[in-house]
């Protein structure tokens, strides 16, 4: 695995892309939502969306109104990572872990 500007390359897997203000919002969340993200992120790297689909602990759906295309994830019951996939096997976009805020900023 390497790191470059937040992109996480895996050769023949999903990587990962986290926006800067994903940095700021794990900052100030819970170490247990630390935790959790880094399973999440473990899952998607070897499964893709589809294996959060299959862990109904973390209730992975999708959004709609201003958040339509992008996806949730819980990571307890207050935060989620809010996320986008971008091609059908390339690129997960994570836009923001939140406390249950869908506001777009």
């Amino acid at each position: 695995m390497t790191c470059q500007n937040n992109i996480y390359t895996i050769y023949g897997m999903w990587a990962i892309y986290e926006h800067g203000r994903v940095a700021r919002s794990l900052q100030a969340a819970p170490i247990e939502v630390l935790k959790r993200y880094e399973k999440w992120k473990d899952i998607v790297i070897i499964s893709g969306p589809q294996g959060l689909i299959k862990i109904k602990g973390l209730k992975d759906e999708a959004l709609s109104g201003k958040w339509k295309g992008y996806r949730s994830s819980r990571l307890n019951i207050q935060y989620r990572v809010i996320y986008k996939v971008k091609g059908d096997k390339v690129l997960v976009q994570v836009e923001d872990v939140t406390p249950h805020d869908y506001r777009r900023k």
